[in-house]
This record gives structure tokens, sequence and C-alpha cells, in this order.
């Protein structure tokens, strides 16, 4: 197996798994399942914000991420969503991720803007997509 197509095994795993646990903690968030950290406030009351917002965002884009459809955007969400828990809610505590508690959200927000850059990885449903997307050819100009 060469380095390469490890490499692909290895962001398609990782962006899979990711994107599952950022899942897990949405739900947590939305519906109590699973239970999660009690020091995380529990359940978000419908539409308060931004607990409520950022659920939504963790489930919805965390599924598109898990399964790799439209993986590009929705990690830069997932990023900036974490960058915004980070700053705005962990930065108050404290200046570094392990004095105000906000290590999880930096690794999320470094992670997928990561996979934003990196793309989906070879086994993707936007890859499986794109294989079979009719090419075009290049875009010419009708104007002279």
């Amino acid at each position: 197996m060469s380095a390469k197509s490890i490499g692909d095994v290895v962001l398609s795993l990782s962006r899979g798994v990711v994107g599952l646990l950022f899942v897990c903690h949405g739900t947590s968030g939305l519906f109590g399942v699973p239970a999660g950290d009690p020091g995380m406030g529990g359940v978000s009351a419908f539409g308060s914000w931004p607990g409520w917002y950022a659920a939504v965002i963790q489930v919805v884009c965390g599924l598109l991420v898990t399964i790799g459809l439209a993986t590009r955007p929705a990690a830069i969400l997932c990023s900036g969503s974490m960058a915004f828990a980070y700053f705005v809610v962990h930065q108050s505590y404290g200046l570094l991720p392990i004095d105000n508690g906000g290590e999880t959200a930096a690794l999320y927000a470094w992670f997928f803007l990561l996979i934003a850059a990196l793309g989906p990885g070879r086994y993707a449903v936007d890859t499986l997509l794109a294989k079979h997307r009719p090419h075009t050819g290049p875009r010419t100009s009708t104007l002279t």
C-alpha cells in the first residue's frame, strides 16, 4: 500500500470520526443524548442563542462532514462555529486553552479548517459524485 493510498484512508477515516464526534456534541445539546458532560449546560432551549444554533450546526454540518457531502462548506461552518465558541465563551476564562477549558473547541476549529483545506478525501460522497458528474470540458466564451 502506497503512502498516498494510506493518506487517503487516514484522511477519510479521520473526517468521518471527527464529524461523528461533532454530531454527538450536537445531539447532546439538542436532545440530551448522549448525556455528555453535566458541566456543559444540558439541552439548549429551542432557538436560544448561541447554544441551540451551535447544536444545529453541529448535527447538520457534522453529518455532512461525516459522509463527505458538501464537505468544504460544512467544514468551514463547523470550524467557524468552534472558533466563535472559543473566543466568545472560553477566552474570557483565560488566555490558553488549557486554562479556559477550550481545548475541544480549539481542536475542532483547527481540524475542520484542515478538512476544508484538504477536501473530503477519496472515500466521500463528494468524491463519488465528482466521478459521475459529466465533464463538459473547459468553458469557452461565445463572445468574440
